[in-house]
């Protein structure tokens, strides 16, 4: 057990970054393999494939986790809103852009606070996080009234998207919460991990095979890298680092380059999916930027 966190040296700077760009990526991969197999399916497989390499790590760690702990039944509902959030990425992914996605889904932080504000004593926010949520807010708004300059056939897909991006950050605002609240909060994070994955593997590949979507027969190069990308790297091997880096620095520190995500998101989206973006749309990027740094501001 460590007893102090300490401030971030350049290290844990160098990972963070590493990690923003990862997960920033994460809704350009998912959309890049869409053609050949389904939003719901790679992120059901994702957590399913990630899962198992959490629990190979928790037996070789040697790690004691059971049934019946008293972690399993908030385990079981983080599980359950982790999926709820990924199936409304998957279902957003098909009428908006990856871009949007990244800017929406990361309002998360925002929705965090306001929640952890009334539930905890000591999460109680500041005069800089209230300006910081007003802020983020007014950004969704202009991002959003950037769809009514499209088609009205464009326009209903737009707000559907981009919507359900939203509802994914109520989702995973949740999420964190539940695991804030709840004896996860003292548990090993491999088994956090665990929980939220395998739970949510089972949840997603049933909706998909409820709908009758099978595996793709064939599987381009595009789909492989980005199954591993999704699995391995961002829901395995960053997920165990930002548990890492949670355990050794500052949260608070840690937390400010979250920002960062949806700026990566965008420009990945810009680059690799060509995502057009209005002048309201960035305009709304920046105000939900800014407004994520100044939610995670606290005075030390």
């Amino acid at each position: 057990m460590i007893p102090h966190r300490k401030n971030l040296d350049g290290f844990a700077i160098s990972l963070m970054l590493l990690l923003c760009l990862c997960w920033g990526l994460q809704q350009v991969a998912v959309k890049l393999a869409i053609p050949v197999i389904g939003a719901s399916m790679q992120l059901g497989l994702r957590s399913g494939l990630a899962a198992a390499l959490v629990l190979l790590l928790i037996f070789i760690k040697k790690i004691p986790i059971s049934l019946r702990d008293r972690h399993v039944l908030p385990g079981i509902a983080a599980g359950i809103l982790f999926a709820l959030e990924f199936l409304c990425v998957s279902l957003g992914l098909k009428y908006t852009t990856a871009s949007h996605m990244s800017v929406f889904l990361y309002t998360a932080p925002i929705f965090t606070v306001l929640g952890l504000h009334w539930l905890i004593p000591a999460e109680r926010l500041q005069a800089a996080q209230w300006l910081g949520i007003l802020s983020a807010f007014a950004g969704v708004a202009i991002a959003f009234s950037g769809a009514f300059v499209q088609s009205p056939h464009e326009l209903g897909e737009m707000l559907i998207g981009d919507g359900l991006g939203v509802l994914g950050a109520i989702l995973w605002a949740a999420t964190t919460i539940t695991v804030r609240k709840s004896s996860l909060s003292e548990a090993e994070p491999t088994t956090t991990l665990f929980y939220q994955l395998a739970v949510g593997a089972l949840i997603l590949l049933a909706f998909v095979f409820l709908r009758g979507e099978n595996l793709p027969t064939q599987w381009d190069r595009t789909s492989i890298i980005s199954l591993f990308f999704q699995a391995v790297i961002v829901a395995f091997a960053s997920f165990l680092t930002w548990f890492w880096l949670m355990r050794r620095y500052l949260v608070s520190r840690l937390s400010v380059f979250s920002f960062l995500t949806p700026l990566f998101g965008v420009a990945a989206g810009v680059i690799l999916m060509h995502d057009p973006i209005s002048p309201r749309f960035a305009l709304g990027a920046i105000l939900v930027c800014g407004g994520i740094v100044l939610v995670n501001f606290r005075r030390t």
